[in-house]
């Protein structure tokens, strides 16, 4: 007859075998985000710094410019001064606060924009892969007319006939953009409508939107998270284009754009103030270009 485990030995054993496991951590959203912003890059590190900047400059911009957007502080292309920190434009208004206004201005509408071009993109996309068929042909085809159109010469025509609102502007732009938002998101979500989940949520009668919503999108998140950056640079982009050439965001509304065409006589004269403007539009891309570039290479698995 065997003795019984001793109670001692049997705990002692238990507490050496629990040194040896794994401890799990489970973290919360918040602290999910933050382990990884930490592992982050410089660069990932660098652009986000400098968004939040510019997000915070557009939302706070009435506390943070010195004088009000369109308010005359002095004459035409008054140098640097302690009144004036980057002088004056060609109708005396303050250039320091008219880049602050701009930010809030060209930062608004180009993700009004970009959100519009991936609602009208994305929806019809998904349409398109999950319907396939006359659906997939018919939409197809438009996308392919409008893409052999330059776009910018596309948008050009269209705000001359429609006039240059913001509205117009925003609408233009933002269907000639839902064309490449379409291109991605018919391919991801064709890969991924033909697999077996999705053929049994059909089975099973669950609906178009249930189907498209809760099957697809959700797989195919990640390339479209990232096509949003990169969209809204190119959005970002064609409205200082159009801005610069007089059919984008219109005076007296302070925009990066216009502002470098409205003072590009000062470069002749050796004054960098027309450079200022077109500096926040290249360091803001460049901000965004390295979120996503790192968003990209987390989303895909590959190890650092």
């Amino acid at each position: 007859m065997t003795d019984a485990p001793n109670t001692l030995d049997v705990a002692e054993e238990a507490a050496a075998l629990a040194e040896h496991q794994p401890v799990i951590v489970r973290r919360t959203r918040f602290g999910r985000m933050w382990f990884e912003l930490r592992r982050a890059p410089p660069t990932a590190w660098f652009g986000l710094i400098v968004i939040l900047i510019y997000v915070f400059t557009a939302v706070f911009a009435p506390l943070i410019a010195p004088y009000g957007e369109t308010e005359l502080v002095g004459g035409p292309f008054d140098p640097w001064s302690d009144q004036n920190l980057l002088g004056t434009d060609q109708l005396g208004r303050d250039m320091f606060s008219r880049l602050i206004y701009a930010a809030r201005n060209t930062m608004g509408i180009a993700v009004l924009t970009t959100a519009l071009s991936f609602t009208l993109g994305g929806l019809f996309g998904l349409f398109a892969a999950v319907l396939r068929g006359w659906v997939d042909q018919i939409v197809g085809r438009i996308v392919d007319v409008m893409m052999s159109i330059p776009q910018l010469i596309f948008s050009l025509v269209l705000l001359s006939f429609f006039g240059t609102s913001v509205l117009n502007l925003a609408l233009v732009i933002g269907v000639l953009d839902s064309t490449r938002v379409f291109r991605l998101t018919r391919a991801v979500a064709t890969n991924v409508a033909v697999l077996d989940f999705v053929e049994a949520s059909k089975l099973q009668g669950e609906g178009l939107l249930w189907v498209m919503t809760r099957e697809i999108l959700p797989n195919i998140l990640p390339p479209l998270v990232a096509e949003f950056g990169l969209r809204f640079c190119f959005v970002f982009l064609t409205i200082s284009a159009l801005s610069f050439l007089g059919l984008g965001i219109q005076p007296p509304s302070a925009d990066w754009g216009s502002m470098v065409h409205d003072n590009a006589t000062l470069i002749s004269f050796g004054d960098p103030t027309p450079l200022l403007p077109a500096g926040a539009i290249a360091l803001l891309t460049v901000a965004v270009n390295f979120v996503v570039d790192w968003f990209l290479h987390k989303s895909s698995g590959l190890k650092e």
